[in-house]
C-alpha cells in the first residue's frame, strides 16, 4: 500500500479540481484503485503503488498545464488522461489512422473525408497561408474551419475571423422592413 501527499502551491484550486470537483472526479474515474482525498491545497493518494504513480503522474501534468496556461479545461483533462500529451501542439495527419482533425464537443472526430482535404490539412500544417480553389460543396469551408478551431484550441492564435459568413441567415420574412416597404 503506497499513500502520497501532493502539496500545490500557486494555483487556484478551484481552476484545479473543476467546479464540484469535475476535473478531479475525471481523474479519479481514471484511476479507480485509487482512492484521492483533497484538502485546500493538497491532495492525497492512496493503493497499490502500481496505481498511485501513474495517478501521480497525471496530476502533476495537470498541475504543470495550469501553470503554464492559467486555465485547465475539462477537455484537456479528458485528453491527457486519455493518454495525449496536451503540451504537444501538432496532431499527426499520415501516421495517424483516424485522420481526426480535432474532435468535436460530444468527442466525435472531425475528419478529413476526400484525398484533397486530407491534402489541404497537410498543407497547413506547413505553411502560412494557403488557398483553397474548387467548386461549391467540395469541404473547403468544413476542412479551413476545423483547422482554425484546432489552431484556437491548441493556443496557436488567439482569435479567428473569416472573409465570407460560415453561416446563411433564415429566408427574410414577410414582416421584414424591406419586404412591406415593396407592397
Amino acid at each position: 500500500m503506497s499513500e502520497i501527499i501532493l502539496t500545490v502551491e500557486g494555483v487556484d484550486p478551484v481552476e484545479l479540481y473543476g467546479e464540484n470537483n469535475a476535473k478531479l472526479n475525471l481523474l479519479r474515474k481514471a484511476f479507480p484503485d485509487v482512492t484521492m482525498t483533497s484538502r485546500g491545497n493538497s491532495l492525497k493518494l492512496t493503493g497499490e503503488k502500481k496505481f498511485t504513480q501513474p495517478a501521480k503522474a497525471r496530476f502533476e501534468m495537470m498541475v504543470r498545464y495550469l501553470r503554464e496556461h492559467q486555465e485547465l479545461s475539462v477537455q484537456t483533462v479528458e485528453d491527457l488522461l486519455g493518454g495525449e500529451n496536451p503540451f504537444e501542439v501538432r496532431i499527426p495527419v499520415n501516421g495517424d489512422s483516424s485522420n481526426a482533425i480535432l474532435f468535436g464537443r460530444d468527442g466525435r472526430p472531425i475528419k478529413a473525408k476526400t484525398r484533397n482535404q486530407k491534402r489541404l490539412v497537410e498543407v497547413c500544417e506547413t505553411n502560412d497561408i494557403v488557398f483553397a480553389i474548387g467548386p461549391a460543396g467540395t469541404g473547403k469551408t468544413y476542412t479551413a474551419v476545423a483547422i482554425a478551431v484546432r489552431a484556437l484550441k491548441n493556443k496557436l492564435v488567439k482569435k479567428m475571423c473569416s472573409p465570407a459568413p460560415l453561416w446563411r441567415p433564415a429566408k427574410i420574412s414577410a414582416s421584414c422592413p424591406a419586404t412591406s416597404r415593396k407592397r
